[in-house]
């Protein structure tokens, strides 16, 4: 069976900001904002949620496709996906636009702050789910919004489950179009902070919407581990302590292709949540989002 993965393809700029943003940024001066941080070290690397994911789960030996677009700058993308083994055929080239670009900040204390050009993926939309027999199960990952609203609705209405993962596109949705997600959606993931907003906007709480008829409702903590709430019950799963903390993104991608890994083998969601811990554990360990090496049998931890 395999997995379709919705979301964006992008390259990410990462800068280390040696200090702590907290310390450069005066609180009652924020309507007058206007700070500059000296980066000494910066990289570029592979990103974007459904790339990340999609290299987490082709390291676990899973298959699966991604549906996205990526600007005429994007061939090499293209490439990298296809020497994991994963097919490409609803990856779309859009000529005369950038692919997706993210310029990440990371402090001292593991605070980000991004800039996105979302480039090609505003046309990722015009991409179909595909029509297949194989598809276990999906998840709608940050990408342009009418991606997102599309192939939301083209999942159910094939009756295909997915995850519904907002992420940083979550300002992009009122509470009616939030609401219309969770309605279609099997499950829903986020993190902390994400889930606090999705509950102001759309006025539910997370016990209630793991009352409903969503299968579980999983809030990442960051090294804390994570929070599973299903039937209105929250079961706590802790983290796990990593052998170093380097860079933190691409950590809840990671996380995330461990539920996708894990579900689409009929698992209980709490073991795909321990699972996830450990490769947000090693993944932290490493730079970038798809740099770190997976053995395939920490599945089976």
């Amino acid at each position: 069976m395999t997995t379709l993965i919705c979301g964006s393809l992008a390259f990410d700029s990462i800068a280390t900001f040696p200090g702590r943003f907290a310390d450069q940024i005066l609180p009652e001066k924020l309507h007058i904002l206007n700070v500059s941080f000296l980066v000494p070290s910066l990289r570029r690397e592979f990103g974007g949620c459904a790339g990340n994911i999609a290299y987490n789960l082709a390291a676990l030996g899973a298959q699966a496709i991604v549906v996205a677009a990526v600007g005429s700058d994007g061939a090499q993308y293209v490439e990298r996906l296809r020497s994991w083994g994963l097919p490409t055929p609803c990856v779309r080239i859009v000529e005369g636009a950038f692919t997706a670009q993210a310029f990440i900040m990371t402090d001292l204390d593991n605070n980000q702050i991004t800039a996105f050009h979302p480039g090609a993926m505003q046309s990722a939309h015009e991409i179909d789910v595909p029509e297949r027999s194989d598809l276990a199960l999906a998840i709608v990952a940050p990408d342009g919004r009418e991606a997102m609203l599309r192939h939301a609705a083209q999942l159910a209405a094939a009756g295909v489950p997915f995850i519904f993962d907002p992420g940083q596109g979550l300002p992009m949705f009122d509470g009616a179009e939030l609401r219309g997600f969770i309605e279609q959606a099997t499950w829903v993931a986020l993190n902390d902070y994400e889930a606090e907003m999705l509950c102001e906007r759309t006025g539910l709480t997370l016990q209630a919407l793991s009352r409903s008829h969503l299968r579980g409702v999983v809030v990442t903590l960051g090294a804390d581990g994570c929070d599973l709430w299903q039937d209105g019950v929250r079961t706590h799963v802790p983290g796990l302590a990593a052998t170093q903390v380097v860079d933190p993104t691409g950590c809840g991608d990671a996380f995330r292709s461990a539920l996708l890994y894990g579900l689409e083998r009929g698992w209980p969601l709490e073991r795909c949540a321990r699972l996830g811990n450990r490769l947000g554990a090693l993944k932290i360990a490493c730079r970038g989002g798809q740099n770190h090496v997976l053995d395939r049998t920490i599945a089976d931890a």
